[in-house]
């Protein structure tokens, strides 16, 4: 093969109906529902799936997210997207603040400040993005996120404010 012929890789990902997930939505807490999702009770957001996150942490009002840096999530530049770690910074964001939240009660972002520091590449290795809140109040909060390069190296850092609301009963 010569230099200008380009090797084709492939990439093939399977989800589970996001319905499945959904329908747990307002009878658990945040909480218990992202530790049915981190023990495989329920499935993770097809999102997850597509990025190829590969597991998380979760504890009330911190959230760690982990995805190794793979070459399908490149920009034309030879680098991670910055839509992906923007993905990774708000759901670090929004799943610390669904941390928070009783049965009940749901949430959705309203805005997502993000700063990239460094470039992310596979030689990043493993992505830690975590989240944590800044403040919660009764109808909004405010959390942060920072992704880290699995030698500890700040990549990015997001802060994001959700509106808290409660969800309609059936």
């Amino acid at each position: 093969m010569t230099d200008t012929q380009e090797q084709t890789r492939s990439r093939t990902f399977s989800w589970t109906d996001p319905v499945l997930t959904a329908a747990r939505i307002g009878t658990t807490s945040g909480l218990e529902m992202l530790h049915a999702m981190r023990d495989g009770e329920i499935p993770a957001p097809p999102i997850l799936q597509l990025v190829g996150a590969t597991g998380f942490e979760a504890e009330e009002g911190r959230v760690a997210v982990f995805m190794p840096a793979a070459e399908f999530h490149y920009n034309p530049l030879g680098s991670v997207h910055g839509g992906v770690i923007a993905t990774l910074l708000d759901t670090a964001a929004g799943c610390t603040v669904h941390s928070t939240l009783p049965a009940g009660v749901g949430y959705t972002s309203l805005d997502l400040m993000t700063r990239f520091i460094k470039p992310v590449t596979v030689n990043s290795g493993l992505l830690r993005c975590e989240g944590a809140i800044i403040s919660r109040g009764r109808r909004t909060a405010v959390a942060q996120s920072h992704l880290y390069d699995e030698r500890g190296t700040l990549l990015a850092h997001a802060t994001s404010t959700c509106m808290i609301f409660e969800l309609p009963t059936a």
